[in-house]
């Protein structure tokens, strides 16, 4: 009796420890942004290649104040950020976070991130495990200097392709009294 209890606790065992290993993380940085700026974002691409659908639930970070997982959508053709209680995974397949889409949000950095620095990122997955990433900083493609220093950081990594952009009427502003 005492032989079956054991060989079904190592057998449960060693389905959740190969359960976990379904999950990979690749190409995973942290987006560089101005030492003043207060939030940053990080990116990645999560392989499942187990058979049951998965989810990253939650992240963190010593390096911020809060890590939050978000998404971008487009409501009325604008774009915009919210968070998500979750990144669903699902199975034989990798969910690509990116700017534009899906990511993490590191809200109230501690420190300035310099490119030679690399921050660790923890990612908690649906069945309590954990996945401890050291995630360089790294300048995404397209992101120049004038770029960053006229963006809000909420936003510094959205695509902005996709937003309207509407000129601003000065005229119809002076007429309401206001100052333009």
């Amino acid at each position: 009796m005492k032989f079956l209890r054991l060989l079904i606790a190592v057998s449960f065992v060693a389905s959740f420890a190969a359960y976990a290993n379904d999950i990979q993380v690749q190409d995973g940085y942290i987006r560089a942004v101005p030492p003043s700026a207060p939030v940053t974002a990080a990116f990645m691409q999560i392989h499942n290649q187990g058979d049951q659908a998965r989810a990253l639930v939650s992240a963190s970070s010593a390096a911020a104040d809060a890590v939050e997982l978000h998404t971008h959508t487009h409501v009325d053709g604008v774009m915009q950020m919210r968070q998500v209680e979750k990144i669903n995974l699902a199975p034989k397949s990798t969910t690509h976070l990116q700017p534009g889409g899906l990511h993490i949000m590191l809200i109230g950095l501690k420190a300035p991130l310099n490119m030679d620095d690399k921050v660790l990122v923890n990612l908690k997955l649906d069945d309590g495990s954990l996945i401890e990433l050291n995630l360089p900083i790294r300048k995404v493609a397209g992101q120049g200097q004038m770029h960053d220093q006229h963006q809000p950081a909420h936003h510094q990594h959205m695509k902005h392709q996709h937003m309207k952009h509407q000129p601003m009427n000065h005229q119809h502003m002076q007429k309401q009294g206001q100052p333009h």
